[in-house]
């Protein structure tokens, strides 16, 4: 599969039956960071990171084969980007950055700050910048960004 931006991703609802997919994926994309960050590495962590918010949790699809996770919390007065994962084949030709901006136009659309938690090792953290996020507060292993309407 290319990762061109172009390529059509389409996306449904999670699913219980997603879970060993998206535990997967989780894995595959997040251990270098959460190591590198000094943070737990266990399957019990994260399944709760993976089941927080879970009724958020959007499947990506390319060629109705899952590829990724887009979780984002759309509650009245502020927007959590809980995560964006792509699997390693869709990831460096700007699919991901193409997500963040459409979540980015929806919350200025609808007029609510936006925030994400990015691992301080996350190289995804230069992106949030350029998209207008700033850190909040810090914490052991992460920053809590904002992005203002």
């Amino acid at each position: 599969m290319s990762a061109a931006p172009t390529v059509a991703l389409t996306r449904r609802r999670a699913t219980t039956q997603d879970i060993p997919f998206l535990l997967a994926l989780r894995q595959q994309t997040m251990n270098g960071h959460v190591i590198a960050s000094g943070a737990e590495v266990s399957d019990a962590h994260h399944m709760a990171r993976l089941m927080h918010r879970f009724e958020c949790a959007e499947v990506l699809l390319h060629e109705g084969m899952p590829v990724g996770l887009l979780k984002v919390s759309r509650d009245p007065h502020e927007w959590v980007v809980i995560q964006i994962q792509l699997a390693p084949v869709c990831q460096g030709g700007g699919i991901g950055t193409g997500l963040l901006a459409e979540v980015v136009d929806q919350a200025s659309s609808a007029g609510v700050d936006l925030t994400l938690s990015v691992l301080k090792a996350n190289p995804a953290k230069s992106l949030y910048e350029r998209f207008g996020f700033v850190v909040e507060r810090e914490s052991e292993f992460s920053y809590e960004m904002r992005r203002k309407p």
